[in-house]
């Protein structure tokens, strides 16, 4: 894709993987409309990246009708929206039995309902040569104990990306998804609730997946695994889930190892 003056939309712009995609799409040539939660984060960035490349609309991706009206926001102070980057997540670990409705809806519509309806508002307005990139995760191809909702809400926004994608050929609207392991950001949390598992991958850092978010739109390509060898891993999990049962345990035990030595370096002036 040519950048120069391309229109991007891209949620959980403020902080982590959004704001990584943010950057790479100004550094192209591009423009930016930040989604996110907080307005003075937001605005922060816009001063960052510079006002006449990107604007802030700061709302709640789970607030559906402001989601319905966000492409139209776009159009009218952009003039134009070509890709449209459903970044914005959210999770809670732990036992399932402890989590509580009010968390697991949090999960679902986060990750899997605000992606489908923001699609939906932003796809008449995206014309041939427009891209939708969806940031789902290796766990919507493995499941991970302890982060079963997730889990789901991620495998629905892979399994949504590639129907969409067929369904959307002949309009030549490309729906793509990239499907990151561990990223060293904010969104990790308290390391002490990550399970052990997710440790026994590589870690990347934000720049690494919005790369992998920049090469989807540029390619064309359907799917992007960051790391690719941990997608390997995740995909033959997928593929013969008897075959990862007996494995899963020895991918625990060297997690646990990463994550006491991630905690002792975080630990280190």
């Amino acid at each position: 894709m040519e950048w120069r003056d391309k229109v991007a939309l891209v949620t959980g712009a403020s902080s982590g993987i959004g704001l990584a995609v943010a950057r790479e799409v100004v550094r192209r040539g591009g423009r930016v409309a930040l989604v996110a939660r907080t307005e003075a984060t937001l605005a922060g960035v816009v001063t960052e990246l510079g006002a006449e490349r990107a604007a802030a609309f700061p709302l709640d991706v789970r607030d559906s009708a402001a989601l319905a009206e966000l492409p139209g926001r776009v159009l009218a102070h952009f003039g134009k929206l070509d890709v449209v980057v459903n970044n914005a997540g959210a999770n809670h670990r732990g036992e399932f039995l402890e989590r509580t409705p009010a968390e697991l809806d949090a999960i679902l519509t986060t990750n899997l309902l605000a992606p489908v309806l923001l699609t939906r508002a932003a796809l008449p307005h995206l014309g041939r040569g427009g891209a939708i990139v969806n940031v789902a995760s290796l766990a919507g191809k493995v499941p991970v104990p302890h982060e079963a909702a997730y889990c789901a809400s991620k495998a629905g926004l892979r399994a949504f990306s590639r129907a969409l994608d067929m369904e959307l050929h002949d309009r030549g609207v490309r729906v793509s998804l990239v499907n990151p392991g561990p990223v060293d950001t904010g969104f990790l949390g308290d390391i002490l609730n990550v399970p052990d598992l997710v440790f026994s991958q590589p870690m990347s850092t934000a720049e690494q997946v919005a790369d992998a978010v920049m090469e989807v739109i540029d390619s064309g390509a359907m799917e992007i695994d960051v790391p690719a060898t941990s997608g390997k891993l995740a995909t033959l999990g997928y593929l013969s889930p008897r075959f990862f049962a007996v494995l899963r345990p020895l991918l625990a035990k060297r997690g646990a190892k990463k994550k006491e030595a991630f905690l002792a370096r975080r630990k280190t002036p």
